[in-house]
This record gives C-alpha cells, structure tokens and sequence, in this order.
C-alpha cells in the first residue's frame, strides 16, 4: 500500500453560498423589513398593522443572518446562524412570559 491509499478518503466541503445567492438572501431579508414596515406604517387595516408587526420581529432577526451571507460561507453555517438566532428568540420569549406571570402572581391579593 502506497501513502496516498492510507490518507481517509477527504469529505466534500459541503455547499457554499454563491454571489448571486448571497445576494438574493441579503435582498430578500431587506425586502422583508421594507414590507414589514410599510404593513405597520399603512392606514388602512389593523389586522394588515398586526401581520407587520409579526413580520417586524422576524425580519429583526433575520437582518442577524445578513453578516453571513457572503460569496463562499457554507450554507451549514448560514442554517446554524438562524438556528442560533431562533434558539435566543425562544429563550427570550419564555423568560418574557414567565417574568409576565411572576409579576402577575406578585400582584394578586392575598
């Protein structure tokens, strides 16, 4: 056996992220905020108002991915970053609640 037949066979380095799709993912989030705030800002509907204000918090937390979409990162490392983000957002909002209900059995009568 030769060296080269003892090396482990070399993984392939995953997908990465082209221009052109980092470009389409950073548009797209930038889009989703403009969209986001003209929902909030319009006159016209509260429930329109109430769907932005959904798409304001998910586009706040998407805009955290715009750093690493760039030409060559692993779409891995991209998926990780939201799921990271996604993992905060949860964590945050149960502590919000629990807080909420704390506070709420705090000021009950006795």
């Amino acid at each position: 056996m030769s060296a080269p037949d003892l090396l482990p066979p070399v993984a392939p380095a995953g997908r990465v992220l082209s221009a052109g799709q980092a470009r389409l993912l950073t548009r797209s989030i930038i889009g989703l905020c403009i969209v986001a705030l003209a929902l909030i800002f319009q006159p016209f509907s509260l429930a329109l108002f109430g769907v932005g204000a959904g798409l304001v918090i998910v586009g706040g937390l998407a805009f955290n991915l715009v750093p690493v979409c760039r030409a060559g990162v692993r779409v891995r490392s991209v998926v990780l970053a939201g799921l990271v983000t996604l993992i905060v957002l949860v964590v945050m909002a149960g502590l919000a609640i629990a807080s909420a209900y704390l506070y709420a059995l705090y000021l009950r009568p006795r």
